[in-house]
């Protein structure tokens, strides 16, 4: 059957999926950020990890067989196990403002999320005995909006791959059904998504409307494209991102979501899922599509997340900007641009 191609997307963002918001916090002394992607309504959610150095938070509820069913925010961190207190932070935020689970006459943010790590970046990391990534979760949470940028910030912040500066990115799209899939990602990979020593990009089969340079696939493959080439021996890696629809899905439908999810991790960045890496990818449903999708819908909205994911990864290399400390990494636009 012809699927009817999807109109371009509003903003190209993960906020195109109706019912979520997304914030950014930063300190840039020290090279490091935290992303939130912040539900309007309690969401559907679940996570697929196929990374084998992972650092999450209150990632078992997420489980199908779990009780919990949904979540108030998704967290994205740097600081490696230093920023799973940006969770808290969060979870502070939403308490203040009187979101988060019932019991009796209280109420529990629950606030999943995964870090990454970038303490060897060149920023300053000796904070002391400061919370620093609790506040920076509480900033995020306080700044959520449709609107948001990509590149160095945020989670993306003090992130990189094996020859370039990593960063935020982000990319929508409209099923055949008129369902809305999105794709947040902190692109800080063990690996490359450039090809080689090329400007162009693995995902450069999904990319649309020049999202990320419009350069497509080289005329020929460089012969270096497939040369085992990564950032280090060390667990130093994590590719970490949310994506979600406006459909209504059950958890196990949202945990299918997940796993299909993770082969944008695969199309965009080479090597993917190694032992070094701790590649996470949460899926939410925020129900806020009129219409119950079908079999084909779930596979549809499956596969553009995917597709999503890998678009996301690009844009965020294309987008992100070197650090200011000595011996960083290159960005993109700053080894390729014209």
């Amino acid at each position: 059957m012809l699927i009817i191609p999807a109109i371009a997307p509003r903003a190209n963002l993960i906020t195109d999926v109706p019912g979520l918001s997304v914030g950014h916090a930063e300190d840039r002394h020290i090279g490091s950020g935290t992303s939130v992607v912040l539900f309007d309504q309690p969401a559907v959610a679940a996570v697929a990890i196929h990374g084998g150095a992972p650092g999450l938070r209150d990632s078992a509820l997420l489980e199908p067989e779990m009780t919990i069913e949904k979540v108030d925010a998704l967290v994205l961190s740097g600081g490696s196990a230093f920023g799973l207190d940006s969770m808290g932070g969060v979870a502070a935020y939403l308490r203040e403002i009187g979101r988060g689970f019932a019991i009796r006459d209280l109420r529990v943010p629950i606030v999943p999320g995964a870090i990454l790590f970038d303490l060897l970046n060149g920023g300053d990391k000796a904070w002391g005995s400061e919370p620093v990534y609790w506040h920076l979760g509480y900033r995020a949470a306080a700044a959520t909006s449709r609107a948001f940028s990509l590149g160095s910030v945020g989670a993306g912040l003090g992130a990189t791959t094996a020859n370039l500066k990593g960063g935020i990115g982000s990319a929508s799209a409209l099923s055949s059904s008129s369902f809305w899939v999105g794709a947040l990602v902190a692109v800080n990979a063990l690996g490359q998504a450039t090809i080689g020593e090329t400007s162009r990009f693995w995902a450069s089969p999904y990319e649309r409307d020049s999202e990320f340079g419009g350069l497509g696939w080289p005329h020929i493959k460089p012969h270096e494209a497939c040369v085992f080439h990564i950032k280090g021996d060390a667990p130093e890696n994590t590719t970490i991102g949310v994506v979600a629809t406006d459909a209504a899905l059950t958890k196990a439908q949202t945990k299918r979501l997940a796993i299909m999810a993770q082969d944008g991790i695969a199309r965009a960045l080479r090597p993917a899922h190694a032992a070094l890496d701790g590649d996470t990818i949460f899926a939410a449903a925020t129900g806020t599509a009129l219409e119950p999708p079908s079999l084909r819908d779930l596979t549809e909205i499956g596969a553009l997340a995917a597709d999503c994911m890998a678009r996301a990864i690009a844009r965020a290399i294309y987008e992100a900007e070197p650090l200011p400390f000595p011996g960083a990494l290159p960005s993109w636009k700053q080894k390729y641009a014209i």
